[in-house]
């Protein structure tokens, strides 16, 4: 660091590390701050499954799948009805194929995910790690920033305050059971996270899904928001989440929506299904939360289970011992199902499945029938994260009430507003991921090039 603090502090070690190591691979100084000691584990980057949108990328291309940041801005407008902010979609979709593209080659083995497509994206563009685990992805990117000159990491330390001093900021940095330190820097990337932890701000802008578990950081307490209202930010979308349809009981692991989407169905309490489980996990969870009990189960076979073991959180779903296999009064039996609605639930798939839209208006459904033994395990409905924060700019630049730049500020992931829309059925697989480690980038290449025009 220089005798006037770094170049860059990011507060944040979870999306906030692509922006890290951008910047200090760009030549400037960069000070990683989390408060977590748990962050390679506990981040919302963690616990994800690691899908990063990238639309036109050289992994696309080898596929033979044609897609453009064009495609990808409109797939976002269809799936959110127009809501999400124009310019921020623009911008990550313009740079989501070089983001990919850029973790491969500095040493995050990315590939292109072609075995079945998320919700609302029109064409395959999620790329993911081996494992498909966001575990597996941050590890890499923690990994590569310890290797990285000009770049240092503190935790646990959270970054508690911001003050503007000249050309720059002193940020109040406090450390378990010591006096908190001020430490002058020239630019600051808040990719602390959202507000999902906070179950006062989660009631008051999230009303319908505060009967969810809560399962991301936290340390996800809405630091960003406090500490942007002090400066004068402006904030957008503040009703707005990831929820999740999938999350094992019992467990507390992802079973995956891969299981729905390669032709797995979902029943409540009863036995019966009651939606289409193909609108988006993000939305469902609401739908869930509506049903008898607050639960579900997700009933699939051994093929997709098959399908699904390219995935660590499936796997790790099993290995806690929630998975039950048997025919139809066995599953019934180890739920508390009523065996008879199990069985019309599983007949009305199957009479689906020659290409008919069923009376839910599912039209997806695997190349096969649904075959005994089945597979099923309990889920229930979990706020993942909020997809509302500070209003920034194409190059994540925090902005005022007027939208104009707060010099040297910067918002990333949870931190910052989302491309989601309102409420939850905007959520596209990825758009947590894409304004994570996509907003970091783009704040750290503002940063070298500022400073590259400044000389």
């Amino acid at each position: 660091m220089g005798a006037n603090g770094p170049d860059l502090l990011v507060a944040g070690a979870g999306g906030g590390l692509a922006g890290a190591v951008l910047a200090a691979r760009s030549g400037l100084s960069v000070l990683v701050v989390d408060s977590s000691e748990h962050f390679l584990r506990g981040s919302n980057t963690a616990m994800s499954t690691a899908m990063i949108p990238g639309a036109g990328s050289r992994f696309q291309r080898q596929a033979g799948v044609v897609d453009s940041p064009r495609t990808f801005v409109e797939d976002v407008m269809r799936k959110t009805h127009g809501q999400a902010d124009p310019t921020l979609t623009a911008a990550l979709a313009e740079v989501s194929a070089e983001l990919v593209e850029w973790l491969d080659e500095i040493g995050v083995p990315m590939h292109l995910v072609t075995d079945f497509d998320y919700p609302g994206h029109s064409v395959t563009r999620c790329h993911t790690v081996p494992g498909r685990s966001g575990a597996r992805l941050l590890a890499n990117l923690h990994d590569i920033a310890r290797h990285t000159a000009n770049l240092d990491i503190l935790v646990p330390a959270r970054l508690v305050d911001l003050d503007a001093a000249g050309a720059g900021w002193v940020a109040t940095v406090a450390r378990p059971g010591g006096a908190a330190e001020r430490i002058p820097c020239g630019n600051v990337l808040l990719a602390t996270n959202g507000f999902g932890a906070n179950a006062d701000l989660v009631a008051r802008y999230l009303p319908e899904i505060a009967g969810a578990t809560y399962h991301g950081s936290d340390q996800s307490t809405g630091d960003a928001l406090r500490i942007g209202a002090r400066l004068g930010a402006a904030t957008g979308y503040l009703d707005a989440y990831q929820g999740h349809g999938a999350l094992a009981a019992g467990a507390n692991t992802l079973a995956g929506w891969a299981l729905v989407m390669h032709g797995g169905i979902i029943v409540n309490s009863h036995g019966d299904r009651f939606a289409d489980e193909t609108t988006g996990y993000s939305e469902f969870a609401a739908i869930e939360l509506t049903q008898p009990g607050h639960w579900a189960v997700i009933v699939f076979d051994r093929r997709i289970r098959d399908l699904c073991a390219a995935f660590d959180d499936y796997l790790n779903t099993e290995r806690s011992g929630v998975v039950r296999w048997g025919d139809a009064g066995v599953i019934a039996g180890a739920f508390g199902l009523d065996r008879a609605r199990l069985l019309v639930a599983l007949a009305g798939a199957e009479s689906a499945r020659n290409g008919a839209v069923d009376a839910f208006g599912r039209a997806g459904w695997g190349p096969e029938p649904l075959i005994a033994p089945y597979g099923a395990v309990r889920v229930r409905p979990a706020l993942f994260h909020t997809q509302g924060g500070l209003r920034v700019d194409g190059s994540a630049r925090v902005l005022d009430g007027r939208h104009d730049p707060i010099g040297g500020l910067y918002a990333a992931g949870g931190a910052a507003m989302g491309i989601s829309g309102h409420g939850a059925a905007g959520y596209l697989a990825g758009n947590g991921l894409i304004t994570a480690l996509g907003l970091s980038y783009l704040a750290a290449r503002h940063v070298a090039a500022t400073r590259t025009a400044a000389g």
